[in-house]
Parts: C-alpha cells; sequence; structure tokens
C-alpha cells in the first residue's frame, strides 16, 4: 500500500491542454457505486485512480477517466434524501433561490444531477417551474414519485436545446455535486449556454480542494470526482468557455465545499469574494505540486496507520464493522487493503446497497438495523462528512461501550 507520488509527465489536462504532473497515484479502484450482487463477483470494471495537477490553470484532475455509463446507470444507488442534514441544505437552498432570484411567476429552475429530487420538490411545492436532469433511473423515479419534474438523460448541448425548446431559458441552472463528476465538462458548458437566460445564473456546489488537502480528506478522490475544484481553476474555466465567476462562498457540507455562481460577462457584478479567494489559495500553495506531494505522503501514513489499528482489534479479540456504504469507502478499502477479515460487514440506510458486496473489497452491505443486533465494539465511520448527525442518532452506541474509529485527518477514536 503506497501512493506512489510521482510527479511524472502525464496527457495534457482537459480544459487548457496545459502539462498535468502527476502527484498521487491510488492505484487499481473499482466503480465507486457499484455494489454487487454476489452472483456479478467477476464482472467489476477497475481503473487507475491517478491525479495530477495542470501548471498552466492549475485544475486538479483524475488521469484516467471511467466512462460516464459505468458510473451512472440506472441502478445508481446514491440517494440524497437518506440524510436529514442533506434535506435542511436543500431546503435553504431553495428558499435563498426564492428569495433573490426567482422573481417572476414563470422563472424556470433546472438541476443538473438532481438525483432524488431533495431541491426540486421544495420548489415545486412552492410552485416554482422546474425541471431535473439526471442520467440515472431509479434516481430520476425516486424524484418523480416525490413530486419533482425530471428528465432522464446526460446534461449537455443537445439535452439543453430540447429543453430550451420545451419550456423556454431557464433563469437558474442548479447542480449540487455533480459538475465535478463530467470530465468532458466542455459539454456541460455549452448546454449552459444554450440554456442560461441573459440574466441567469449557473450556481453550482462542489467539495473544495483546500479541504481535502487542508484536513487530509483522501477519500474524497474516487472515480465520480474527476476534477477537484479550487477558485483559481473555476474562474479559469468558466472564462474559457465563455462566462464570468461572479461570486463564491464556502459552505459547509460535505466537510467542506464552495458553491460559484457563474453569469454571462457583464451581466452580474463580480464580487470581492473571488479575487479575495484566489489570493488565499495562492498564500496557501494551492497552485504548487509540492502541497499535493506532501498531502501524498500524508495518505501514505493514513492507510498504513489503519491498517495496524484494524489488525489489532482483530487480533485482539474485539468486533470492527463500518458504518456507511459510501462512496468514500471504495477509495479507503481499496487503496487500504481492508476486505471483510478486518471489517466484515458495512451497515448502510439505503436499501438499494443492502444485502450486496462493496465494490473491489467486496464487504457485505447490511441493513442498518444491524449495527444494534448487537452493537460491535467499534465502528469505522466511513459516512465521517455526516458525522454529527450520525452520533446523536447513534447514542446508544456509546452508552454501551462502542466507539467510533475515523481516518481524517489522522487516524483517531472518538
Amino acid at each position: 500500500m503506497n501512493s506512489r507520488e510521482l510527479g511524472s509527465a502525464a496527457p495534457a489536462c482537459r480544459l487548457c491542454a496545459g502539462p498535468v504532473r502527476e502527484w498521487v497515484d491510488l492505484g487499481r479502484q473499482p466503480v465507486s457505486n457499484a455494489f454487487l450482487r454476489p452472483q456479478d463477483l467477476g464482472s467489476e470494471r477497475f481503473f487507475r485512480l491517478a491525479v495530477g495537477i495542470c501548471a498552466d490553470c492549475a485544475m486538479v484532475q483524475q488521469l484516467e477517466a471511467m466512462p460516464t455509463d459505468h458510473m451512472f446507470r440506472a441502478d445508481y444507488p446514491y440517494r440524497s434524501s437518506t440524510s436529514d442534514g442533506l434535506r435542511s441544505h436543500f431546503e435553504a437552498v431553495a428558499g435563498w433561490l426564492r428569495d433573490t432570484e426567482l422573481t417572476d411567476p414563470g422563472d424556470l429552475v433546472v438541476e443538473i444531477g438532481c438525483n432524488d429530487g431533495l431541491l426540486l420538490r421544495t420548489l415545486g411545492a412552492a410552485g416554482v417551474r422546474h425541471l431535473g436532469v439526471d442520467p440515472s433511473a431509479g434516481a430520476a423515479q425516486a424524484a418523480a414519485a416525490r413530486g419533482a419534474e425530471v428528465r432522464v438523460d446526460f446534461f449537455d448541448e443537445r439535452s439543453a436545446a430540447t429543453i430550451r425548446a420545451e419550456r423556454g431559458p431557464a433563469k437558474v441552472i442548479f447542480s449540487a455535486n455533480t459538475i465535478s463528476h463530467i470530465a468532458d465538462i466542455d459539454e456541460v458548458f455549452r448546454g449552459v449556454d444554450r440554456l442560461l437566460a441573459p440574466d441567469g445564473i449557473f450556481v453550482f456546489e462542489d467539495r473544495y480542494v483546500a479541504d481535502i488537502v487542508e484536513y487530509a480528506y483522501f477519500d474524497q478522490i474516487y472515480d465520480e470526482h474527476f476534477y477537484l475544484f479550487s477558485v483559481r481553476a473555476v474562474d479559469a474555466m468558466t472564462a474559457r468557455f465563455g462566462f464570468q465567476l461572479v461570486d463564491v462562498e464556502h459552505i459547509p457540507i460535505h466537510g467542506g465545499s464552495l458553491r460559484y455562481t457563474v453569469a454571462r460577462p457583464g451581466a452580474r457584478p463580480r464580487r470581492d469574494s473571488v479575487a479575495r479567494m484566489i489570493d488565499d489559495e495562492a498564500r496557501y500553495g494551492l497552485g504548487e505540486h509540492d502541497t499535493y506531494a506532501r498531502f501524498g505522503r500524508q495518505i501514505d501514513r493514513i492507510g498504513a496507520d489503519l491498517v495496524a489499528l484494524l489488525t489489532d482489534l482483530r487480533d485482539a479479540g474485539r468486533r470492527v464493522v463500518g458504518y456507511g456504504a459510501t462512496s468514500k469507502s471504495a477509495t479507503v478499502t481499496n487503496y487500504c487493503g481492508i476486505g471483510p477479515d478486518l471489517v466484515p460487514y458495512i451497515c448502510d440506510t439505503t436499501p438499494e446497497k443492502q444485502g450486496r458486496l462493496s465494490p473491489g473489497a467486496h464487504i457485505p452491505v447490511r441493513p442498518h438495523e444491524a449495527f444494534a443486533d448487537p452493537y460491535p465494539d467499534y465502528a469505522l465511520l466511513f459516512a465521517w462528512n455526516h458525522a454529527e448527525e450520525i452520533m446523536a442518532k447513534e447514542r446508544r452506541f456509546v452508552e454501551q461501550g462502542g466507539r467510533w474509529i475515523l481516518y481524517v485527518p489522522h487516524v483517531h477514536i472518538v
């Protein structure tokens, strides 16, 4: 187990064609949300999860892209609605959009990657015209069942043109934790250009690479997170595609994310937050290869410490189970070589994952009810970005002597 920090030359930047220098290789990884039925063993797809940074535009990006149709299938199992924290977040986003942007009853909101419709059903209940675009039929059906209008499709220039012809221009195009997933991001911006009203805004939220580096959130690197965004890189990206980054806001969701607001040039004033955060990133060294190389060495230490702890607990007769069959857990288990010998099963509330095996590591996923039947000695918290919510819900586990294992920003027991 070694991140194999390389610093070697790599393919040209997907955005500006500048030189990309590799800084970490997390090895052979599966599709992170492809939870297997036992009879499907042997049919998995793997790829090399290596990441580099562009020397010209500072965009952090993977060097190999898993095809989108392998990741976002009809049976894509992730559901936003399983988290109380996410429900509250998207209700707040809906309120913000209604209060600040949606001034006309006919204004249209289009969400790219709507999943099971947390945002859209809140907007729909308030009478806002809306449409979600999501390629995963199962998630789209869940959204429609909750009253959201959804188109099962990838968002690109073709689908955007169809939406505009049917519904008119969009005052707001919104996306949460989706834009960074799309390697061919030029397709997204061509679609935005086709669909967005002249005075409209494109708002997207994504995990912030500065938080990932500072807090060693290495498991935020997996197949779906093709890009890790910084303000400098997004500013350059939006300009390249004929738009302007006009505002940026740090939000706490997912361990630290940024909300980017993009408009057509001259349509909105550019707030001071953009220049201020770009300056902060420069002082932090966020555009420098050496910053990421140090992060790569930290990943190696975390992996070694976690395996050592789990091995010691197993040898001492302690029972450890996983909590949260997250996409992030695929990176941790496969990079560290953690299998059922160290973590016999993972408990998860998502029905679509239960009764299946985790990607690559093949750890059984059991219903949440198994967590207390009986409680384990330790729980390895893969869903650490919801730690506060989970620990409050599972107080009885600690009261009965259970302890939580977390591995970011370092391996520790709570």
